[in-house]
């Protein structure tokens, strides 16, 4: 039996399990139109909070600091997909995803430089301030957000893939990115949309988490490691299940916390439920190669 009462942790779990996704959806969105797997994603969403945390301190209209922060991400992974992306298009993926190291120590020494580290900051959304009781659990508005919005996210990355021209062709550039360049397809504005695009999910998560669990440049950096986890369980290809599982990680991680002899273990929650999910694909590959031989 738990130590605490279970159902209080879920809602905490459910949102942040939603943050992790439309990050997920993020990073694999952009993996599959340009190749590259972006470790920068929380370190973009936690500079862009501290800035909306400071333009609020002095005395900016908090809808205007929210914008920043979003726009931030956008233009920051727009910039580096410009500069770097050329240069790195033909190199390997591992390559490419060490690269964006790069992006994430100059944010983080940036982070260091400008705002003071022993500093405890919040962010309260206006949407933390309402709130609803449901089965006896009270749910702020903000928490709905992180349950509800991933799922729109989701459905509209989807839409977009299939139904619009620049969807389709970031489809394209998946499945074989010579022909797609052959066939007249503007790589370089596609490429462009898809780093833009995930930027701005990285700046609403940045925003979000920053709400959920506060706002600490190295915890929200680190926070890519869920959705990255989320992500790798979707195999990089699928995004419904990269969108389930990273409610599934959420709600784990923080159901440990409510018995003390797991809770030290949450922080491991991403790499276990990835290593499972990736042996029993291999497992399950190998099984059918095997029945296809046979």
């Amino acid at each position: 039996m738990p130590d605490l009462d279970l159902k209080l942790f879920i809602p905490l779990g459910l949102a942040l399990g939603g943050v992790y996704s439309m990050s997920g959806v993020g990073l694999l969105v952009l993996y599959r139109a340009t190749g590259v797997l972006n470790l920068a994603y929380g370190a973009v969403g936690a500079m862009g909070a501290l800035i909306a945390y400071s333009l609020v301190e002095d005395g900016t209209n908090r809808y205007v600091a929210y914008t920043v922060c979003i726009l931030f991400g956008g233009v920051v992974t727009l910039v580096y997909g410009l500069l770097l992306g050329p240069p790195f298009a033909a190199r390997e993926p591992l390559i490419k995803a060490t690269a964006t190291i790069g992006l994430t120590l100059i944010l983080l020494g940036l982070m260091q430089r400008y705002w003071e580290q022993a500093l405890v900051r919040t962010i309260q959304l206006p949407t933390s301030t309402v709130s609803y009781t449901v089965l006896d659990v009270r749910l702020s508005r903000t928490h709905l957000i992180g349950m509800l919005f991933p799922i729109v996210v989701g459905v509209g990355t989807a839409i977009y893939l299939k139904a619009t021209r620049v969807g389709t062709a970031m489809r394209a550039l998946a499945d074989d990115r010579e022909i797609t360049a052959m066939l007249g397809v503007p790589v370089r504005r596609v490429e462009a949309a898809a780093w833009f695009g995930s930027g701005i999910l990285a700046g609403l998560a940045g925003l979000l988490l920053a709400d959920l669990v506060g706002l600490d440049a190295v915890t929200l950096t680190f926070l890519v490691v869920p959705a990255l986890a989320a992500a790798l369980i979707g195999q990089l290809q699928s995004l419904w299940i990269t969108l389930v599982a990273g409610f599934v990680i959420g709600v784990v991680q923080s159901s440990l916390a409510a018995w003390s002899s797991l809770a030290d273990y949450r922080t491991t929650t991403p790499f276990v439920l990835a290593i499972a999910a990736l042996l029993w694909f291999s497992v399950r590959g190998a099984t059918a190669a095997e029945g296809r031989a046979a």
